[in-house]
């Protein structure tokens, strides 16, 4: 078996942040939970993914305090997986994700799915990346910079 590399310990955020989810069905799964889905089985009726990948990607989204195991709400036996405050912040990525795939994997015409501003029923405006002067910024106007650790 190969073994996974680990970014946990890089400099780069965007590393950190890539080892924390693992790969796209942790993206997926933080997608459906953010569409409603609680249940293991909600889960896995929505991804068609298979029960031991399943089981170890929620694994690792809790260990990673992405999501957190709680008592179902209905009082029966099972679990239910609920995003944390860390797992909600991830709602600009998903959003992102969303956009770049609705304008760059689609035709026109193609039938896919929109998300929406639930009170105003209106699709969102496209995500930005703007300044702190509030500039709209593209990546030839960014450059990365080393914080050192304290």
């Amino acid at each position: 078996m190969v073994t996974r590399t680990r970014f946990d310990d890089s400099e780069c955020p965007v590393a950190r942040s890539v080892d924390a989810i693992g790969d796209w069905w942790s993206l997926l799964i933080v997608r459906d939970a953010f569409d409603g889905s609680r249940r293991f089985g909600e889960f896995q009726r929505s991804l068609g993914v298979a029960k031991n990948i399943l089981t170890a990607r929620l694994r690792t989204l809790v260990a990673g305090g992405v999501l957190e195991s709680v008592p179902a709400s209905d009082g029966s036996a099972y679990r239910e997986y609920i995003l944390t405050p860390k797992g909600k912040a991830l709602f600009p990525v998903i959003v992102a994700l969303r956009q770049w795939g609705e304008e760059n994997f689609f035709a026109p015409d193609e039938p896919h799915s929109q998300l929406v501003d639930r009170q105003q029923g209106h699709r969102l405006r496209a995500l930005e990346v703007l300044s702190a002067d509030g500039r709209r910024l593209d990546p030839d106007d960014t450059t990365v910079h080393k914080v050192s650790g304290q």
